[in-house]
């Protein structure tokens, strides 16, 4: 039967900001198997694919192992899909049609499998995230997967559609993505397809601080040093080499990695270009983070640009609910810059390794040259390419979101005025945006928020509403925090052509991660 939720968002009396359309609604349209978290959300034509990344490897099933798969003729007008019970835990089930597995890790001792520079294997992913569609005919094309590991990987299988909506995947084709020339990869996470028809993947920099990236003390010292082994013997990794938007050039040939460095440095959870395909929307992951813009001198070109990022002003009293709460933004100019000169800067970095630390002290960029460059005293303007986290907070940005995920929009719908609207996942609505002080001051939501952001003309933003937000957090609840009835900690996310939200789910507080379609009344 059909069991849908109504979501109503109040707004908090505001005539800054607009209210979204009453009468939505959420429905649930696939569950993943246990453990497991939904991404790749990726619609060619009829046909809707998504992964199982990180099942429970002891499931009594196929789906033991991450998965690439497609639900071809999907079939939107479908019933909602209630909670998995039973054994429909341990596979994946869709009411959009049947799921066709198409790649699991390991798959021909290739998918998912990383290897150093010097040929030796390191691991083989079971994260398989972001899914591309390249085209190379009517029917065919390759399809472009992230793995998100240290150091990351990405896999390129050639692949062809039947009639009948099945897909084959030509295991004479598949291959890893090569980025021994960018110094490897990390955490390669969500991303889009660019509108010149390019992979845009993201390095997700899970790093609190540079400033101790050769401390052998530090946390986070043994993901450092798999680069290292990644790298070869005797080098250690530059943390200036990290933290990118990747561009796939040449995609159906040489898939040669293009690092953008001018796009900024941070905790890269995706990013997407507007249809004036030179303004782009990047997004950071992580606790503090930062919402970030682009726009490139050239359309078509992402070398060269200006990097912008958001200050907050919360539209509502402090401690409203974040589900009712929405957000006005301006733009804070950080600098100008290119590919070329801020790769010269990465170099003084070259060759410091952790025999080079001193406690209480860095060797890279300090605090101390951070607040120098937001006051013009600094002689170039690496601190905002390569600490642009940092480089905004001292600029006066809003540098406290929790926990910032996908931002995406419809490039066609976005171009032509028929969804004139960017939507941005933020997992969880806590710590920063929860403590008592600064930009952002709303309740904790720990089921998480999507927001809704209109384009202008120019495809600028200057609001976040939400629009849906998840409910009724309960921490004793043994299988499921976040009830079965609400979305819990929304990741990836895809805008269909009619305006449609699809929403995946990274959860721990959902004993099956669901996938979700978010519709207004004015949809269909």
């Amino acid at each position: 039967m059909t069991h849908t939720r109504s979501i109503a968002v109040a707004l908090l009396g505001t005539t800054v900001l607009a209210a979204p359309a009453c009468a939505q609604s959420i429905q649930r349209i696939a569950t993943v198997p246990l453990d497991a978290e939904i991404t790749g959300l990726f619609e060619v034509g009829p046909d809707l694919f998504f992964n199982a990344q990180h099942p429970s490897d002891e499931l009594p099933t196929e789906f033991a192992k991450a998965t690439v798969g497609v639900v071809a003729n999907a079939d939107w007008s479908a019933t909602e899909m209630m909670p998995a019970e039973g054994d429909e835990k341990s596979v994946i089930r869709s009411s959009l049609g049947d799921y066709q597995i198409l790649l699991q890790e390991g798959d021909e001792g290739i998918v998912g499998v990383i290897t150093s520079i010097g040929g030796e294997e390191l691991l083989v992913s079971n994260d398989p995230d972001f899914n591309a569609f390249v085209p190379t005919g009517d029917s065919e094309g390759y399809l472009f997967t992230n793995w998100e590991n240290r150091p990351g990987g990405m896999s390129r299988a050639k692949i062809a559609r039947a009639e009948d909506g099945s897909w084959s995947v030509d295991t004479s084709d598949l291959k890893m993505i090569d980025f021994s020339d960018v110094d490897g990869t990390w955490v390669n996470c969500f991303g889009t397809l660019s509108p010149w028809g390019t992979p845009l993947t993201s390095e997700e920099l899970y790093f609190d601080d540079t400033v101790d990236w050769n401390n052998p003390e530090y946390k986070y010292i043994e993901d450092t040093q798999m680069l290292a082994s990644y790298l070869g013997e005797g080098t250690y990794p530059n943390p200036y080499d990290y933290g990118y938007i990747i561009e796939i050039t040449d995609p159906a040939g040489a898939t040669t990695p293009v690092k953008h460095f001018a796009m900024g440095r941070f905790s890269h959870e995706n990013s997407v270009v507007m249809p004036d395909n030179k303004t782009v929307y990047l997004s950071d992951d992580g606790t503090g983070v930062v919402f970030f813009k682009f726009i490139a001198d050239t359309a078509g070109d992402l070398s060269a640009g200006t990097l912008y990022a958001a200050k907050i002003t919360q539209q509502g009293a402090a401690g409203a609910a974040a589900g009712e709460t929405p957000f006005g933004i301006e733009w804070v100019e950080l600098a100008h810059g290119t590919d070329a000169e801020i790769a010269e800067w990465i170099t003084d970095y070259d060759g410091i390794g952790i025999e080079d630390h001193v406690a209480g002290e860095t060797n890279y960029i300090s605090d101390e040259e951070v607040a120098a460059w937001a006051a013009g005293e600094a002689a170039d303007n690496r601190v905002a390419f390569l600490e642009s986290r940092r480089a905004a907070v001292a600029k006066g940005a809003t540098g406290e979101f929790r926990k910032m995920e996908g931002v995406n929009i419809n490039y066609d719908g976005a171009k032509d005025g028929s969804v004139p609207y960017m939507y941005m996942a933020m997992s969880e609505v806590s710590k920063t945006m929860s403590d008592g002080e600064g930009d952002i001051d709303v309740a904790e939501n720990q089921c998480g928020v999507v927001y809704e952001m209109e384009l202008d003309a120019s495809y600028d933003v200057s609001a976040m509403v939400p629009v849906v937000a998840g409910s009724g957090f309960n921490a004793d609840a043994e299988l499921n925090a976040c009830p079965l009835d609400s979305i819990a900690n929304p990741d990836n996310i895809l805008v269909r052509a009619n305006g449609q939200v699809v929403i995946g789910e990274d959860s721990g507080n959902h004993e099956n991660n669901a996938l979700w379609v978010w519709t207004r009344n004015s949809q269909s």
